[in-house]
């Protein structure tokens, strides 16, 4: 599980997964989340924009056979 120190208020899902090298640019950020291959805490998440706080949440991602897994913290 790879840990993601934020120093802003939050950060937002498709900009963490750029940030985390999952996703290239923002368009596979955004085919990611609105195909149902996020989950934030163990629930599918199609909300790109959905606001992580740092606050522990777990972001995984499994695609094409590959799982990511992101904790955001502070």
């Amino acid at each position: 599980m790879e840990i993601i120190n934020i120093t802003s208020e939050y950060i937002k899902l498709d900009q963490l997964l750029k940030f985390a090298a999952i996703a290239e640019n923002g368009a596979d950020a955004k085919f990611l989340v609105q195909e149902g291959y996020v989950s934030v805490d163990g629930e599918e998440e199609r909300r790109r924009g959905r606001k992580l706080y740092g606050n522990g949440e777990v972001v995984e991602v499994n695609y094409e056979g590959q799982s990511f897994t992101v904790k955001v913290s502070r």
